[in-house]
């Protein structure tokens, strides 16, 4: 490869952190050593939703395993807890979303919808996945993609709009800040999705099936 695998570790989380922005978040490269373990710190206030963390814990992996698929295990190092890392081993890389803090039992896997691609921003849109609906809002150049469901009404998010950062249910008109993975009032929160340019097309991860979560 023409690149070393520093630089191309380094080139991938560059390529995610729009992605981490929009959760409110970002991710530190700390160091590759010579054994090939990656040391990363995620910061920011996606930490503060497992749905989100595990979002961009899935996004941050697959972009390293496509950059670098030599890479032995990733050692996730918390701000407060540097000498305690979490370590993911490789043959983890992609395994289950995880969804409100739980890790599914079926495997997650990658969908195109080139449909997305369509979208201008401000844009709200709906799309039937592998049998799972999703609700898609494009904030600037950035699609966000969201499970269609309303946490605090019980309901389908089919006619939200999006308003500046913010997207309105609108049966029950809780308002969902986007720039934070969807946090609402009260603690509630939307369910994102993982959507990432793959290969040219933009793709959304989804466990299988996608799961009530309710």
């Amino acid at each position: 490869h023409p690149h070393n695998v520093d630089r191309r570790v380094s080139d991938a989380l560059d390529r995610v952190r729009p992605y981490l922005g929009s959760h409110g978040g970002d991710v530190e490269l700390i160091d590759v050593t010579a054994d090939g373990v990656v040391r990363l710190a995620f910061r920011g206030s996606c930490k503060s939703c497992p749905s989100s963390a595990a979002t961009l814990e899935l996004a941050v992996e697959d972009a390293i395993r496509a950059a670098a698929p030599e890479i032995a295990t990733i050692e996730v190092v918390g701000a407060e807890a540097a000498a305690r890392p979490t370590v993911i081993p490789a043959d983890t890389l992609l395994a289950p979303l995880r969804s409100n803090g739980h890790r599914h039992s079926t495997a997650t896997s990658w969908h195109p919808v080139p449909e997305v691609a369509g979208l201008e921003p401000g844009d709200v849109a709906g799309f039937l996945v592998s049998g799972s609906t999703l609700l898609v809002c494009r904030l600037g150049d950035l699609p966000l993609a969201y499970r269609d469901y309303c946490p605090v009404c019980d309901d389908s998010l089919a006619g939200a709009q999006l308003r500046d950062t913010t997207l309105g249910c609108p049966r029950c008109g809780t308002q969902f800040d986007v720039v934070h993975a969807g946090a609402g009032p009260n603690g509630s929160h939307l369910d994102p999705l993982p959507l990432l340019v793959r290969d040219g097309v933009p793709s959304v991860a989804l466990p299988e099936p996608l799961g009530a979560g309710r």
